[in-house]
């Protein structure tokens, strides 16, 4: 964990407070506008890519999208997967009509539609792209059983506290390093009449990530895999002891915007307009989440990110503060010219600039020039990311069976829902994330 360690320090001093909001001063057009890789041409070729992102995320990767059809003369048709993205692929698959390229936000669907033969490994040109561009452990999630299938092209930082500096500054509070220090200024926050708190426990997956950096930080990485491959089991008292923890926050309902039933109530985007509803008082003083919070913070309010709107990371509940990433891989579901070609075009430096200045993206890729992104904090979680080499965590519910860490009203979003909604009941929500495991793992 010391590379870990090392970029956690590294976003302490890049995130916390001075980072300005510098949008349109990076060069990442640029970049973009670069071609560092040979495309070809593919007049007349049409690509559909099924991938979950709508709304402002849906737009920035049809940007991408459009600079592929600039670069070779294909048509790309973006259709989205909804939430449940084995679901809606493995109906397309079975059905006989595929897209040609999919964005898996899991890996662990990855390694099951590779185990069921459903994706095509990479072409020698979308390899050495993979090479040149990514460290070895990004490589590695995009494999299973030694053949390479997947490009990392987003990746996230989620391992990070958004706050509000003017409720922070009028509380008297400054960043957290320790998880006991946070429950601290959450109650100090409480006392000066701002709630601390906003939790988007609507969306299910927004607590597994809780959970995921108190488990990490507390129990340390070697745990974190044997739990990841359900190698221990959910009643290990490992767990019961980071659910315990958890619930210091989850347990006191003064410490969460609008209580448990509030936060149950709450959808990710939400959560994060509440923290950054008013520059005085808003509606919560601080929200946890990966580096795309910003591009809510951007778009669905008026903050300035780097001067209302800050970061730090996760504060260390154990030795060491917690570096959890996630991501979303290309994978190719047809094995023809224009999908390879767009998997190529993904692993490659421009892509990445082409979403990176418009802010809400950070990219594994070593070779994307920092200036890309629009602002000093996205700037530096990025390098963070990067200097953290191999030496990090995926996401835990990602690296799971679909069924138990990837659908919405089951297994761990169900479990640790229930959960927040009685965060006295450590015990029963052990054994129902156990029940839930043991059967997806199973089958």
């Amino acid at each position: 964990m010391a590379l870990c360690a090392v970029a956690a320090l590294s976003l302490t001093a890049a995130c916390g407070g001075s980072g300005s909001d510098d949008k349109g001063e990076g060069s990442g057009s640029s970049q973009a506008d670069k071609s560092t890789v040979k495309l070809p041409k593919l007049k007349g070729e049409k690509v559909q890519v099924a991938a979950v992102w709508t709304g402002d995320e849906g737009k920035n990767f049809t940007k991408v999208a459009e600079a592929f059809e600039k670069r070779t003369g294909a048509e790309v048709e973006v259709t989205p997967t909804g939430d449940n993205v084995e679901t809606f692929l493995g109906s397309k698959i079975e059905g006989g009509a595929p897209p040609d390229v999919a964005m898996l936000p899991q890996v662990g669907v990855l390694n099951q539609f590779a185990k069921k033969g459903w994706l095509k490994p990479l072409d020698k040109a979308t390899k050495d792209q993979l090479s040149k561009n990514f460290s070895k452990g990004w490589q590695d999630l995009g494999s299973s059983d030694g053949k390479q299938y997947g490009v990392y092209f987003k990746a996230a930082s989620k391992s990070l506290i958004w706050y509000n500096s003017g409720a922070y500054q009028n509380a008297g509070v400054s960043e957290a390093k320790t998880w006991k220090d946070f429950v601290k200024n959450a109650q100090t926050v409480a006392d000066s009449g701002v709630e601390p708190v906003s939790v988007g426990g609507g969306d299910g997956w927004v607590l597994t990530d809780w959970f995921e950096n108190v488990y990490l930080s507390q129990a340390g990485p070697e745990k974190y895999d044997k739990l990841a491959k359900h190698e221990i089991k959910w009643t290990d008292p490992s767990v019961k002891k980071a659910l315990t923890t958890l619930a210091e926050l989850f347990g006191k309902k003064e410490l969460l915007a609008g209580g448990n039933k509030g936060a149950l109530q709450t959808d990710f985007p939400t959560s994060v307009t509440k923290a950054f509803d008013s520059t005085d008082t808003p509606s919560a003083a601080s929200v946890f989440e990966g580096d795309f919070v910003g591009i809510n913070v951007a778009n669905d309010t008026k903050a300035k990110i780097g001067k209302d709107a800050k970061v730090y990371p996760f504060p260390a509940v154990g030795s060491d503060a917690p570096v959890i990433t996630g991501g979303d891989a290309a994978v190719a579901l047809k094995d023809n010219k224009a999908a390879h070609a767009f998997l190529t075009f993904l692993a490659s430096p421009e892509a990445a600039a082409v979403w990176a200045q418009q802010g809400g993206f950070i990219s594994p890729n070593k070779n994307l020039d920092g200036k890309a992104y629009p602002n000093d904090v996205q700037r530096k979680i990025a390098k963070a990311l990067v200097a953290a080499g191999d030496d990090f965590r995926f996401d835990m519910s990602d690296q799971a069976p679909a069924a138990f860490g990837g659908t919405k009203g089951k297994g761990e979003w169900k479990a640790l829902q229930d959960f927040l909604k009685n965060p006295k009941d450590v015990a029963g929500t052990q054994s129902a994330l156990e029940a839930a495991a043991a059967k997806a793992y199973k089958d």
